[in-house]
C-alpha cells in the first residue's frame, strides 16, 4: 500500500500551516484577552517550519 501523499504535498502542508501559525501568534500579541499561549503557538510554528526544511532537504538529496 502506497502512502497517498508525496513529499511535495507534505512540504506544502507544513509550510502553509507554519505560516498560518506564525501570523496567528503575531496577531495574538496585540490582543491580551486570548487564552492561548503565544509562546507555545510560536514554538509549534517553528517546529513545523523545521519540518518543512527537512522535507526540502529530502527533496534536494532524493535521486531523480
Amino acid at each position: 500500500m502506497r502512502f497517498p501523499l508525496s513529499i511535495s504535498d507534505i512540504s506544502l502542508w507544513l509550510a502553509v500551516t507554519a505560516i498560518i501559525l506564525l501570523i496567528a501568534s503575531e496577531l495574538l500579541f496585540s490582543s491580551t484577552d486570548v487564552v492561548i499561549e503565544r509562546k507555545r503557538l510560536r514554538l509549534v510554528a517553528l517546529v513545523l517550519g523545521m519540518g518543512f526544511m527537512i522535507t526540502v532537504i529530502m527533496r534536494v538529496f532524493q535521486p531523480m
